[in-house]
C-alpha cells in the first residue's frame, strides 16, 4: 500500500535510508535518527515529506521530498531527495508508483517540476528513470558546501 508517512513509520523509513546508503557505498554516512525524522516529518511546520510503500506491515519503499521554487516559472516544484525500494521488492512497480505519486502531487498542486539527482554509475536507476520519461540535465553540475567549508564561509559572511 502506498501512502503518506505517518508517526510510527520512522524506524522503517530510517531502515530504508540506511539500505540506500549501503547501496550507494556510503554505509557510514547516515547520521539521521528516528527522533530527527519525527521532528522533520511530523513537527509543527514540516518542510520535508515522505511517501512510503508498506507491504505486510513493513515499509519496503520510500520517496522523501521537499518543495522547490523556480524563479523562471514562478511556481513550486518537488525535489525528490531519496527514492528507495528494498532489493527483494524491486520489480513490483513500487518505484514507479512512488514517483507517480509525486507527479500527481505536482499536477494537483500546479507545480511545474519534479526533479532529482542520480549517481552517474547507477545504470539500473538511470534506465528506470529514462523509462518513465525523465530527461537528464547533463549541462548542470551539483555543487555542495558541507562541514568545515560551510562553517568557514558562514564565518566570513558578515
Amino acid at each position: 500500500m502506498l501512502r503518506a508517512a505517518q508517526p510510527g513509520d520512522e524506524a522503517g523509513i530510517l531502515a530504508c535510508i540506511q539500505a540506500l546508503a549501503d547501496y550507494e557505498h556510503e554505509p557510514d554516512a547516515v547520521a539521521n535518527t528516528a527522533e530527527m525524522l519525527t521532528a522533520s516529518l511530523f513537527g509543527a511546520d514540516p518542510r520535508v515529506f515522505t511517501h512510503v510503500v508498506e507491504r505486510e506491515g513493513r515499509i519496503v519503499g520510500i520517496a522523501i521530498w521537499f518543495l522547490t521554487y523556480s524563479t523562471w516559472t514562478g511556481r513550486h516544484g518537488i525535489w525528490l531527495e531519496d527514492l528507495f525500494v528494498g532489493e527483494e521488492q524491486r520489480g513490483r512497480g513500487y518505484g514507479k508508483a512512488l514517483i507517480a505519486s509525486l507527479a500527481t502531487e505536482c499536477v494537483t498542486r500546479g507545480y511545474s517540476r519534479l526533479e532529482w539527482t542520480v549517481l552517474d554509475w547507477n545504470a539500473p536507476s538511470i534506465a528506470f528513470y529514462r523509462s518513465l520519461g525523465a530527461t537528464p540535465m547533463d549541462e548542470w553540475t551539483t555543487q555542495r558546501l558541507v562541514g568545515d567549508d560551510l562553517e568557514t564561509l558562514a564565518a566570513h559572511a558578515g
